[in-house]
């Protein structure tokens, strides 16, 4: 970046950013770029979070042998965001949610948009893996990408599979930068911050878990479970992180969620724009120890790749997002089957690509008052 980006300078970096203002957002998707510029109050708490956020070569630029990138971080922007739910360390990862973040050039805004985990596509060939390539559910691609002969899976080389596969969908040439977020740490963060305080839209059954937050007796995967549920009441609530997370999971009709995945796509943007907010509360910013304790918990959820710029240089570059300037966008689509009517995933609906269009002619503005079915409704 330039001299408000880099790492080293005295505390006169910080001068004419406000504290407040460099406290943002540093929790799972958006929070993962948000936070340098939020979380982060002294050069102490700087380093401190730098070096708790875990580092990773997702984009295979080490391998290619790319040099570091020295220039200031300038809009247009897109950002690879992408959570997992990992089983155990030898269990190949699948993405569990695929977000990207959207910056244009006046770099004081950003949109959200969710990529259909079924989505059928094209994954291409990935030599790393010795995969050959497949037409599948994209969220099969981290997991063929993260294949190692003989080791367990890399999940950083699974991600740069699973970006060329969304480059390819959506027509982004090149992602400025990406994170890995583990969904299980979003508990500790939202613990860490005292909970969340968000508006559950209609009520919620949990299929996993039970009032009390422990898991619900099942038979095996897919015979379902038994039991009391834990339910999510229509209206604003105040949620710890066991239920957030349980919340953001649901994604059955038969458990309140009709739209499916669709649905559960919308409460894990809901669910994030709560926190970025949390995150501007005096509650967080004025408390040291809670700060602290969010900043450890969030790095130790996060695996960042900024092709050559750090989170923090991310954070000041993004400084002027706040929570209303994050617009959440719906991409809707239904099933594609095949000849015989077996479900093969999802597919985008047919104006989905026009919307691709307006982004990249950075036009997203005219396009979303052309066509506000593309709004997703956060409360």
């Amino acid at each position: 970046m330039g001299k408000a980006g880099k790492r080293g300078r005295k505390s006169s970096i910080w001068r004419g950013v406000p504290r407040w203002a460099r406290l943002c957002t540093v929790f799972g998707t958006v929070l993962t770029v948000l936070s340098g510029a939020v979380l982060v109050g002294t050069e102490a708490l700087m380093a401190r979070y730098e070096g708790a956020v875990g580092k990773a070569d997702l984009f295979g630029d080490q391998a290619a042998g790319a040099k570091e990138k020295k220039s200031d971080i300038k809009g247009p922007l897109n950002i690879l965001l992408v959570g997992i739910d990992p089983r155990t360390p030898t269990a190949a990862p699948l993405a569990d949610s695929i977000m990207v973040l959207h910056v244009p050039a006046s770099m004081d805004r950003a949109y959200l948009f969710s990529v259909p985990r079924d989505l059928y596509v094209d994954i291409p060939a990935f030599k790393k893996a010795n995969f050959p390539g497949e037409t599948t559910k994209i969220n099969a691609a981290m997991s063929f990408g993260s294949k190692v002969p003989g080791a367990n899976p890399d999940a950083a080389r699974g991600f740069e599979l699973l970006a060329t596969t969304v480059q390819n969908v959506t027509g982004i040439k090149r992602f400025d930068a990406g994170a890995i977020i583990n969904f299980t740490g979003f508990q500790k963060i939202v613990d860490a911050m005292g909970g969340v305080d968000m508006y559950v839209e209609r009520e919620v059954k949990s299929e996993h878990k039970q009032p009390d937050g422990k898991p619900r007796p099942g038979k095996t995967y897919g015979e379902g479970y038994v039991g009391p549920q834990a339910v999510y009441k229509k209206g604003n609530q105040h949620l710890s992180g066991w239920q957030a997370l349980d919340y953001v999971r649901q994604r059955y009709p038969k458990n309140g969620v009709p739209d499916s995945d669709y649905g559960r796509q919308r409460h894990q943007q809901q669910f994030v724009k709560a926190m970025v907010g949390q995150a501007f509360s005096a509650d967080v910013v004025a408390n040291p120890l809670k700060l602290d304790k969010v900043l450890r918990a969030a790095g130790q959820s996060l695996i960042f790749n900024g092709r050559g710029s750090s989170v923090v240089d991310f954070g000041l570059a993004l400084k002027d997002i706040r929570p209303n300037t994050i617009q959440m966008i719906k991409l809707s689509g239904g099933e594609l089957k095949n000849s015989r009517g077996a479900y093969l995933g999802e597919q985008f609906a047919p104006g989905v690509p026009d919307f691709f269009t307006a982004l990249h002619n950075e036009q997203l503005d005219a396009f979303l008052l052309e066509h506000p079915e593309f709004v997703n409704k956060t409360k």
